[in-house]
């Protein structure tokens, strides 16, 4: 049995919930934040038996495409009267980043 951890972002969260649930897979949602933008994120546990991994795995990746954005970067401390006006970057958002765990011992109570 596999333990698939699997952090996404908010906006994919509930496309691939809904994904995993039609194809019979069940998952666990943990809100978290992080990342270089602190936005929200979904952490999806999701446990299933050996065979079927490569499956789940295909779904978090057709449901969790990276796209690009736009951001204004934050400046610097600054002193008192300076004035930066900060140029939007571009920056990749979206994907996944799953990590593939041994379950040792499973029990339903």
């Amino acid at each position: 049995m596999k333990l698939i951890m699997s952090i996404v972002n908010h906006e994919d969260s509930r496309g691939l919930l809904e994904a995993l649930m039609k194809r019979g897979f069940q998952a666990t949602v943990i809100s978290t934040t992080g990342g270089f933008l602190r936005e929200g994120n979904a952490t999806m546990l999701i446990g299933t038996e050996d065979d079927k991994m490569e499956d789940v795995l295909r779904i978090i990746s057709e449901c969790c495409r990276t796209r690009t954005r736009y951001i204004s970067p934050l400046p610097p401390l600054m002193e008192p009267g300076e004035l930066l006006a900060s140029t939007p970057v571009e920056v990749e958002v979206g994907g996944a980043t799953s990590l593939v765990l041994d379950v040792v011992r499973w029990e339903r109570c």
